[in-house]
């Protein structure tokens, strides 16, 4: 394989920037140092960044957790606060796929394959992401501006599947489903936040194949096996290659 997708195979880095490592001069294979594109075999290379050896993980591990609020996607963090990191098994290589911010719930899922989990990533393979949101405000006039297409400062905002119906609990509250097939940072909440919709909790349902069931929250398990031959399909060896 490409010693930039060894390296996040490895879960070293993202395939971009473990080509960044590459260019940078940071990566040797045997002693010289490598070059973007060249060819590896981790099995039998001795691959370096900044002279540590990179060791490929042993088995593909794939877990959905499902992220409470209040818990942050990072390894450690210097304020203290509880990470995703704690709620999972201790698999080397592991990386979240897709992070959830702060508040945010539901569906986070982890691999220690880094190059399936740039394809699951990259908008150019738009893959869906479902979330549910409570909400309170103008709903109606709010999804029909929505399916028309919303601006934010970083670009368009085109739902796949974007509906609402109001919670039986009254109060004005509503549950509003939208459907992205970009992982944008804080798109759903900043989409919200433009068509005047107050975000009272917000949960991700599915990503790709993968949906919370009943899965508790702060609890994780690994995919099915119908899960993981849909993320095998959608990662198929041409599209990472790609």
């Amino acid at each position: 394989m490409r010693i930039q997708r060894a390296l996040a195979r490895a879960g070293v880095a993202s395939r971009r920037k473990s080509e960044e490592l590459v260019a940078a001069g940071r990566v040797r294979v045997n002693g010289a140092i490598a070059e973007i594109g060249q060819a590896v075999d981790p099995a039998r290379d001795v691959i370096l960044v900044d002279g540590k050896r990179v060791r490929m993980p042993a088995v593909e591990s794939w877990v959905v957790l499902n992220k409470p609020a209040g818990v942050i996607c990072t390894r450690s963090d210097t304020r203290g606060r509880p990470t995703v990191f704690e709620l999972v098994p201790d698999i080397p290589g592991l990386t979240y796929v897709g992070r959830l911010d702060f508040l945010t719930e539901g569906v986070l899922l982890f691999t220690n394959d880094g190059a399936a989990a740039h394809v699951l990533m990259h908008p150019s393979h738009a893959v869906e992401r479902e979330y549910v949101a409570t909400v309170t405000g103008d709903v109606e006039a709010a999804v029909r501006r929505a399916r028309a297409g919303v601006e934010l400062h970083d670009g368009p905002v085109h739902p796949s599947d974007i509906s609402a119906k109001p919670l039986a609990s009254g109060r004005g509250r509503w549950e509003l489903s939208v459907t992205l097939t970009e992982g944008r940072n804080r798109e759903v909440r900043r989409l919200c936040r433009e068509l005047g919709l107050f975000v009272d909790r917000l949960v991700r349902v599915r990503y790709g194949p993968v949906t919370l069931g009943r899965l508790p929250t702060g609890e994780s398990r690994s995919l099915t096996k119908k899960e993981h031959d849909a993320i095998r399909a959608l990662v198929s060896h041409d599209r990472v290659e790609g």
